[in-house]
């Protein structure tokens, strides 16, 4: 991996997986439309896994929930699957459930609060985010190299995943 071209060690494609999408509206619609494009536009992804072709990017990336369980499913820049890491999403769902609760007073702040109300709440939201992104990190470790920004988007993508009516 030491010899890989870093500009290929990256994501140039990311969905997720609709069926495990059940209910969005456009706040979040719009989030995760900014993720993907930020993530498409700047991130670092390197699976730890060799190839034994000695692939090293860039990466389609599929992300789904099953049975609690998050799948980064990984395929070539033409498709063809490479691998899927699996996660548990035990430690992932208190901070999940308290980003949309300070989401939630985020959207809210914004239409009936002060300037200073809605920057108290959108830095909670923001010290919440960057603690989930550098659990991701710590849950990829020896799995997929992320960057703390790649990380803090597929946080967002993941929550999206969870998003219930």
């Amino acid at each position: 991996m030491t010899d890989a071209d870093p500009s290929l060690q990256r994501i140039i494609s990311i969905d997720l997986d609709e069926g495990s999408i059940v209910w969005r509206n456009a706040d979040v619609e719009q989030e995760r439309r900014v993720a993907i494009f930020d993530l498409i536009e700047d991130n670092k992804f390197v699976p730890q896994r060799g190839h034994a072709d000695g692939y090293a990017g860039p990466y389609r990336l599929k992300l789904r929930v099953e049975e609690g369980r998050l799948i980064f499913e990984i395929a070539r820049e033409d498709g063809s699957p490479l691998e899927a890491i699996i996660l548990g999403l035990g430690r992932f769902r208190r901070p999940i459930r308290d980003y949309f609760a300070i989401c939630d007073s985020y959207y809210q702040a914004i239409k009936t609060s002060t300037a200073q109300q809605i920057e108290t709440v959108d830095m909670a939201r923001r010290g919440l985010h960057n603690e989930a992104a550098e659990m991701l990190m710590d849950r990829l470790d020896g799995k997929i190299a992320v960057d703390f920004d790649t990380a803090r988007r597929l946080f967002t993508l993941i929550c999206v995943l969870h998003i219930k009516g």
